[in-house]
């Protein structure tokens, strides 16, 4: 199975910020959206990503006044990221061995979408759920 499945399955929509917002602006976008990461975009092209973990390091690092900070000064600069033709497999292997839990998906250069953990999971439930039921079925015909 690919990314472009995944993505065709649950949607191609990004929660990004810009990277001269404040950090406590981020942190609300993640809170309100009830998600792990967004993405930093200066227009359309891609300069970061700020995740959970941006923030929990920050806040060790500086305390309370690091959220008055530009987003730019926290988020992870350097993006892993993935390809809508990349297998499930591939991008599981990427995110265990890197420990990521997030990945833009970039066709042409160009952000189409994010796939994190929780989305391999569901996928990988619902692919078991349909194979134990064919199994069923195959059984009950017998």
């Amino acid at each position: 199975m690919t990314v472009r499945a995944i993505l065709e399955a649950k949607g191609r929509y990004i929660y990004s910020v810009e990277p001269d917002e404040r950090l406590s602006a981020a942190i609300r976008t993640l809170a309100e959206r009830r998600v792990g990461a967004v993405l930093v975009m200066r227009g359309a092209r891609l300069d970061g990503i700020l995740s959970e973990r941006d923030i929990v390091k920050v806040l060790a690092d500086r305390g309370a006044d690091a959220l008055d900070g530009p987003v730019h000064a926290v988020m992870t600069r350097e993006v892993v990221t993935c390809a809508q033709g990349d297998t499930v497999g591939e991008i599981m292997e990427v995110m265990t061995s890197q420990k990521f839990r997030h990945l833009p998906v970039l066709e042409n250069e160009r952000v189409v979408g994010l796939i994190s953990i929780g989305d391999i999971v569901k996928w990988r439930l619902n692919e078991y759920e349909h194979e134990q039921q064919a199994l069923h079925d195959y059984i009950k015909s017998a």
